[in-house]
C-alpha cells in the first residue's frame, strides 16, 4: 500500500473512533428526589397492605432522609409492617432504634406504647406489667395514656384476672374519645361479665356512681340471676333500672325483672303428688297415696301451720301421662310436685325444664343427673350395699366374701356395687358365682365357691374350700330359701348371711326358721322400731287404715313432710330457693331414717340394720 493510502485509514479510523459515544455516570443530590412523594408511596403501599414493598420505601426514605422531620414517623411505621407480618421482635428492635435516634420525637412516645402491645401479641403478660407504669409516667398526650391502659386492661383480661381488667379498663375510658369508647366497652362487659358478685360489691363500694357503676351493677343482677337468687336479682335490678334509666343495659334488665315477676307467681302451700291409681303400678301408688295423706292431716294438726293443698294426678304408669300431668301441675302453679313411681324419668325432666322442685320415689339409675330440680328419696342398691357392708367390716370386723347372685340385672348391678364396696373397706372377694334366676338347682354355682365343681383324683379326697366369712345373696326371699339349704349341704356353715331388703319378709323365716338364724339385711324402714316418732307414726297409720305401713308408705310419708315443712320457712319465696332449701336439708328425721339430700339431688340416708332372730327381725342399728 501507498504511503498515502495508508495515511488516509489512519485519519478515517481516529474520526470513527472519536464518533463512538461514551457512558457517563454520576451521583444525583438526594435532597433532588421528592421526599413527599417518597414517603407517601410508602404509606400507600402500607394501607394496600403490600408489606415487603411498603418496608422497602420506608427503608429507602429513611437512607435518604434521615434527618427530616417524618423519618420518626417511617421508623414507626417501618415497626409496624415488622408487627403486620408477625415479626413482634424485629418490631421491638425498630421501635428501640426510634427511642435511641429520637427521642424527643412524639413518635418515640408511640414507640413506647407499641413495645408493649408486641409483647402482649406474643402473650409476654408479665414485661407489660413491668413496664407500664413507666411509659404512663412519660406519656405526654392523651392517647399514649389511653392506649397503655388499655393494653393493660387487655394483659389482665388474658391473664383472668377481671378485677384489674375492669379497673384499666375504667381508666383508660377517662381519657378515650367517642370513637374508642365503643370497642372498650365491649372489652370491659367482657371482663365484668367474668366478676364474681363479691368482686363487683368490693368494686362498687370504691365508687361514687361513676363509670362503669351501671354495668357492674346489671352484671350483679344478671349472676343473682343465674344463681336462682330471684329475691336478690329483682333487688339489684329494680336499683340498676331507677338509676340508669337510659343506659344501654337497662331494657336487658327488664326482661328480667319480667322472668323472675313470672318465675315468682306459684302457690307456694300447694303441693303437686304425682302417683300411678291405676295401671300395672296402681297398687304401688295406693300405698303411697296414703303415705301422703297421714303426713297432711299430721302436719294440719299442728298449731300454728299453713294450710296445705295437694293436687294428686294419676299418671297411669305411663311416662307419657306423667309428663302431661307436670305441664298441668306448672299451670296450676304447685309449689313442688312428689313422685312418680319407677316410670319417674320423663316426669323429672318436663319438671327441670319448668323449673319445679321434684321429689321421685325410685330406683332409676342416675335420675338425678337430669338436673339440678331433680332429687330422689327412695332406697337404692348402693344404699344398701353401703350400709352393709359397713356394718360387716366395721362391727362384725368382716373381711373375706362370697357373693352368689342372679344372672340378671338386678343380681348384676348388687353384686358390683357391693364388691366395690368390699374393697373399698380393705375387704377381699374371693368369689363371685353367677346362676340362672329360671334354676332351683344352685350346686354348681355353690361347689364353684368352695372348689367342689373340678373333680380330683381318686386318691385325694375333696373338702369344700371356705376361704370366706359372709356370703352375700341379692335376691327374693322365695329363691333365697331354696340357696341357703344347699349351702348348708355343702358345708358352709358357720358364715353370716346377707340379704337385700327384699328378704323383710316374714315368708323367708316361714320357709327356713332354722337356716335364717342371725341372717343380716338392711332396710329403709322397720315398723318395729323402738324410736318414738317411727312408733306413733306406725299407730296413727294402723289406726287410720287398719293396716300396718311398709316402706313405700313410709317414705312416701317422709317426702311430704319434708315439703310440707320446707314450703312453711317464711324465707322460701321462689321454687329455687326450695330447691336451695332441699339442698341443705341435713338430716331430716324421718321414719325411714335420717335422710339428707347429696349435691346431685340423691338421698342419703341412714338405714336399719336389722337381723333375723327367731321368728322376727330386731334392729341392730342404723347406718
Amino acid at each position: 500500500m501507498q504511503p498515502l493510502a495508508r495515511l488516509f485509514l489512519l485519519l478515517l479510523a481516529i474520526i470513527l473512533g472519536a464518533c463512538v459515544p461514551k457512558t457517563v455516570v454520576y451521583q444525583v443530590p438526594a435532597e433532588s428526589v421528592p421526599q413527599n412523594a417518597l414517603f407517601s408511596k410508602a404509606e400507600k403501599l402500607f394501607q394496600e397492605k403490600s408489606y415487603q414493598e411498603a418496608l422497602e420505601a420506608y427503608n429507602e426514605y429513611l437512607l435518604h432522609f434521615p434527618d427530616k422531620p417524618l423519618a420518626g414517623s417511617a421508623l414507626l411505621k417501618t415497626g409496624a409492617v415488622h408487627t403486620a407480618l408477625g415479626r413482634h421482635a424485629k418490631a421491638r428492635e425498630v421501635y428501640q432504634r426510634l427511642i435511641s435516634q429520637y427521642p424527643q420525637s412524639s413518635f418515640a412516645k408511640d414507640a413506647q406504647v407499641e413495645i408493649l402491645a408486641s409483647f402482649y401479641n406474643e402473650g409476654r403478660y408479665a414485661e407489660i406489667i413491668q413496664q407500664a407504669a413507666g411509659v404512663l409516667k412519660q406519656a405526654v398526650s392523651r392517647s399514649h395514656i389511653y392506649r397503655t391502659y388499655a393494653l393493660l386492661g387487655d394483659t389482665y383480661l388474658a391473664m383472668g384476672s377481671p378485677v384489674d381488667a375492669v379497673t384499666c379498663y375504667t381508666s383508660a375510658y377517662k381519657t378515650s374519645n367517642d370513637l374508642e369508647k365503643e370497642g372498650l366497652i365491649a372489652r370491659l362487659k367482657e371482663a365484668v361479665a367474668q366478676l364474681d358478685s363479691k368482686e363487683i360489691v368490693s368494686m362498687l363500694r370504691q365508687m361514687e356512681g361513676g363509670f362503669p357503676t351501671g354495668y357492674l351493677l346489671y352484671q350483679l343482677g344478671l349472676n343473682h340471676f343465674e344463681n336462682e337468687a330471684y329475691e336478690d336479682a329483682a333487688k339489684v335490678l329494680s336499683t340498676f333500672s331507677e338509676g340508669f334509666p337510659r343506659h344501654a343495659r337497662t331494657q336487658d334488665a327488664q326482661r328480667l325483672l319480667g322472668s323472675i315477676e313470672i318465675k315468682s307467681v306459684y302457690s307456694r302451700y300447694t303441693i303437686g303428688c304425682l302417683l300411678p291409681f291405676s295401671g300395672r303400678l296402681k297398687a304401688y301408688g295406693n300405698q303411697a297415696l296414703k303415705g301422703v295423706e297421714l303426713a297432711l292431716s299430721r302436719f294440719s294438726s299442728q298449731n300454728g301451720r299453713p294450710l296445705i293443698k295437694i293436687i294428686f294426678k294419676d299418671t297411669e304408669s305411663d311416662p307419657d301421662k306423667g309428663v302431661q300431668a307436670v305441664k298441668e301441675l306448672f299451670k296450676e302453679n304447685v309449689a313442688a310436685i312428689i313422685g312418680p313411681l319407677v316410670t319417674a324419668e320423663a316426669a323429672a325432666m318436663e319438671a327441670q325444664n319448668c323449673g319445679i322442685p321434684i321429689i321421685t320415689l325410685t330406683q332409676k339409675e342416675d335420675i338425678t343427673q337430669i338436673g339440678d330440680y331433680v332429687f330422689r328419696n327412695f332406697l337404692t342398691p348402693k344404699m344398701q350395699v353401703k350400709a352393709i357392708v359397713s356394718f360387716a367390716a366395721e362391727t362384725l370386723g368382716l373381711r373375706n366374701y362370697a357373693i352368689l347372685y342372679p344372672d340378671e340385672n338386678y343380681g348384676t348391678t348388687f353384686m358390683n356395687l357391693f364388691w366395690d364396696e368390699v374393697l373399698a373397706h380393705g375387704g377381699r372377694v374371693v368369689g363371685a358365682e353367677a346362676y340362672n334366676s329360671a334354676q332351683t338347682d344352685f350346686a354348681d354355682p355353690i361347689k364353684k365357691l368352695v372348689g367342689l365343681y373340678y373333680e380330683v383324683p381318686k386318691a385325694q379326697k375333696s373338702e369344700p374350700i371356705v376361704d370366706f366369712e359372709a356370703v352375700f345373696i341379692p335376691d327374693a326371699p322365695k329363691k333365697a330359701g331354696l340357696i341357703i339349704p344347699q349351702l348348708a349341704f355343702y358345708d358352709i356353715r358357720n358364715t353370716y348371711l346377707f340379704g337385700t331388703n327384699l328378704w323383710h319378709s316374714d315368708s323367708l323365716i316361714a320357709m327356713l326358721p332354722q337356716s335364717v338364724e342371725g341372717t343380716v339385711i338392711t332396710d329403709g324402714f322397720f315398723a318395729e322400731s323402738a324410736a318414738a316418732g317411727v312408733r306413733d307414726f306406725v299407730q296413727d297409720f294402723v289406726k287410720t287404715y287398719g293396716e300396718e305401713p311398709e316402706f313405700i308408705e313410709a317414705v312416701a310419708y317422709d317426702t311430704a313432710m319434708i315439703l310440707f315443712e320446707m314450703v312453711s320457712r317464711p324465707d322460701i319465696r321462689f321454687r329455687s330457693e326450695l330447691k336451695k332449701g332441699l339442698l341443705q336439708l341435713s338430716n331430716f328425721e324421718g321414719v325411714t331414717g335420717l335422710t339428707s339430700f347429696e349435691s346431685n339431688g340423691d338421698a342419703r340416708k341412714k338405714l336399719y340394720i336389722l337381723k333375723i332372730k327367731g321368728k322376727g327381725f330386731v334392729e341392730l342399728e342404723r347406718r
